[in-house]
């Protein structure tokens, strides 16, 4: 163990699926728990991208002295099963569970097996807003851009599970709940600690950022998701690109190869593959003075990661006109919340016009290359491999594209 983490006390395990739920676990343990080691539980998920950035953020929290226990937990039909298995023991014996996705059927179904008295419950994005609000008002938890549709059989073989542990995220008794959250919350449920997430750790970590003259885009998954209808978002993408003079773009994990290269071949915008959540790449730097982003966990958590900096994030709504047959009834509503609630952040109409506190796009070229950071260079180049983890790189109009 490193000499930065002491002994653990208490047993605390935590359990992430996620590279941004990891970092956030890495924020609490530096905000609650400063000098304890935490033993963490990765769920792996298959996904090549994901499981990259994983790689990286488990290589992080070694660093800080935490124990890193991986998990092929979708490995093979047999994988949940030898997954819960092997984990009983220490499920049984730890004191504390800190966990990223209260959504996620694994942790539900590890809740009905851990006896630990004292919850806490990181940020997983902006569904972090969805349980909150949904706890609060006592309803089953359905992750926001699936309400409203009926129940699948698999959720209603599920169902007894997933109100288990509703009730153990519910506090009562000798149990404790917390939620450690940089997101804003409308409606904190009765006897729920709630404590704020800052990003206090990251910004000690990395930075201060080398800060570019033009514009950097933020992806989103709301294609695949099947809330935003790809055409329309590939038109919103170009015209906020032209708008504000945006170069790159830097993919969302769960985007696809076939939209990010059409993205790079009718756009021209470098598509960048992030190694690490954006709250670090951007902290690590180069990061371009404009952030544009559609609402999403960014436009929350970018404004606390670039404290002290003179980059601004803008946020684009989503106009209803973009959304899929299919979306649900509660996407508009859920989106807008998103946009309207975050702070320090600049709102920017569907039909974007160019900024008049934006010069006129001439390209950032640096004098001297990129000198890496602590964890190496932030890209390199390469081709685009849908099924090899790590950085990949697009080739556009303008010729090879580098990604991080």
């Amino acid at each position: 163990m490193s000499p930065r983490a002491g002994n653990a006390g208490p047993h605390t395990l935590a359990f992430v699926e996620s590279p941004v739920q990891l970092l956030n676990v890495l924020e609490w343990a530096h905000a609650h728990a400063p000098g304890v080691g935490l033993t963490l539980v990765v769920l792996s998920p298959v996904d090549p991208m994901t499981r990259g950035q994983l790689r990286r953020m488990s290589d992080l929290a070694r660093e800080e002295g935490h124990e890193v226990r991986w998990e092929e937990a979708r490995g093979g039909p047999l994988a949940p099963f030898q997954t819960i298995g092997g984990l009983a023991a220490v499920l049984r014996r730890a004191h504390r569970i800190v966990l990223g996705d209260p959504f996620s059927r694994y942790v539900q179904l590890l809740l009905t097996i851990t006896r630990a008295r004292d919850l806490v419950v990181v940020d997983d994005g902006t569904a972090t807003m969805e349980f909150v609000g949904q706890l609060a008002r006592g309803e089953r938890l359905v992750r926001w851009h699936r309400k409203g549709g009926r129940p699948g059989p698999r959720d209603l073989i599920f169902a007894p599970v997933s109100s288990s542990a509703r009730r153990r995220l519910t506090p009562g008794g000798k149990r404790r709940v917390e939620i450690f959250s940089s997101m804003p919350m409308a409606e904190t449920p009765e006897g729920v600690a709630v404590s704020a997430n800052t990003f206090a750790w990251t910004r000690e970590r990395f930075g201060p950022p080398r800060i570019t003259k033009g514009a950097d885009m933020v992806g989103t998954s709301l294609v695949e998701t099947g809330v935003v209808d790809d055409d329309r978002y590939l038109e919103a993408v170009s015209a906020l690109a032209r708008a504000h003079g945006a170069t790159r773009y830097f993919a969302h994990r769960r985007e696809s190869t076939d939209k990010l290269r059409r993205l790079a071949v009718e756009t021209g915008l470098e598509i960048v593959r992030p190694e690490l959540p954006l709250e670090l790449i951007a902290r690590r730097g180069p990061i371009g003075r404009t952030i544009l982003s559609f609402p999403s966990t960014v436009v929350h958590t970018l404004p606390l990661a670039l404290s002290g900096t003179e980059v601004r994030v803008a946020v684009c709504d989503i106009d209803p006109a973009w959304l899929t047959r299919n979306a649900s009834p509660r996407a508009q509503g859920f989106l807008s919340g998103v946009t309207g609630t975050a702070r320090d952040v600049h709102r920017l109409s569907p039909a974007p016009q160019p900024d008049p506190a934006e010069p006129e796009h001439t390209p950032d070229t640096p004098d001297t290359p990129d000198t890496p950071g602590p964890l190496g260079p932030t890209s390199s180049p390469g081709a685009v491999n849908p099924t090899t983890p790590g950085p990949t790189a697009m080739a556009g109009p303008t010729g090879a594209v580098a990604a991080g």
